[in-house]
């Protein structure tokens, strides 16, 4: 039975992956990506748009918590959620013209949304997303047979996706955009500049299927490099580092490459964290 507590808390989860999908969004500058100031490497994205779709998959997030609701972690709600997911992507490409703006990101904040209403309780982000891993460790039996974009690149080029990272309890998030994002925060920086700086720690380290979708081995060794560079270089605090940063964002733009998976990642931090 559905309580006012249980829909309360389940709308309020909701609510705070939609506001992670919208702060990421309005996350300026971010190096191919769609922003406050401009649509990075798409011609297909804007800002509204993206705005559009994060309000659209409110209903998705909201539907997914209330399954969840300490429902024990099992393959029933791995299909449960699942089946959720693929309708909250129609919902999605209805509400931007069929534009792919948040595919990556219903199955990140899905996931993580689902593990924190199973374990309302559970605050700590580690624990979260080891849960998440856990109910994306479980086999869909109903999951369609078509091949994704994703699945293609990850094929192609023998690389971990946004699948594998969940299975594994997000270790990037663990390991690379939490430790930079608190870091920075530590070191006095800007709320700005620490969420960059965790964008960027995400690009140096993700073998993102978004940026091999689009370019090729060479353009996601490039930009690995110099994201940690930029990192190494103490970010904006330093000339080095801003030019290191202009730089990499003009050779996302000139070829046309965007990293969507990074920019997945950086919005289920921000679930996590805010």
């Amino acid at each position: 039975m559905l309580t006012m507590k249980h829909s309360a808390f389940a709308a309020s989860l909701a609510a705070k992956a939609v506001k992670a999908l919208t702060e990421e969004a309005l996350l300026t500058p971010k190096p191919g990506l769609v922003d406050a100031r401009d649509n990075g490497s798409h011609t297909d994205m804007s800002i509204d748009l993206m705005f559009t779709s994060a309000r659209a998959l409110e209903d998705t997030f909201r539907e997914i918590a209330i399954v969840s609701y300490l429902h024990p972690v099992d393959q029933s709600l791995r299909e449960q959620i699942a089946l959720i997911g693929r309708e909250g992507e129609k919902v999605m490409l209805r509400a931007t013209n069929g534009v792919n703006t948040h595919k990556g990101a219903i199955w990140a904040l899905g996931l993580l949304t689902s593990a924190r209403a199973a374990f309302p309780r559970e605050r700590d982000p580690h624990q979260i997303m080891s849960i998440a891993g856990t109910i994306a460790s479980f086999h869909d039996r109903y999951r369609p047979m078509q091949r994704t974009n994703g699945q293609s690149v990850k094929k192609r080029y023998a690389v971990m996706g946004a699948e594998e990272e969940a299975r594994l309890g997000f270790p990037h998030i663990r390991d690379n955009a939490l430790p930079t994002l608190l870091h920075a925060r530590a070191c006095g920086k800007t709320e700005e500049e620490a969420r960059i700086e965790a964008l960027l720690a995400l690009m140096a380290s993700v073998d993102d299927t978004c940026i091999l979708h689009r370019g090729h081995w060479s353009d996601l060794i490039t930009i690995k490099r110099m994201s940690g560079a930029f990192l190494a270089a103490d970010g904006f605090s330093t000339q080095s580092g801003r030019k290191l940063f202009y730089r990499l964002s003009e050779h996302c733009k000139f070829r046309r490459l965007s990293p969507g998976g990074s920019a997945d990642l950086l919005a289920a931090t921000l679930f996590l964290i805010d």
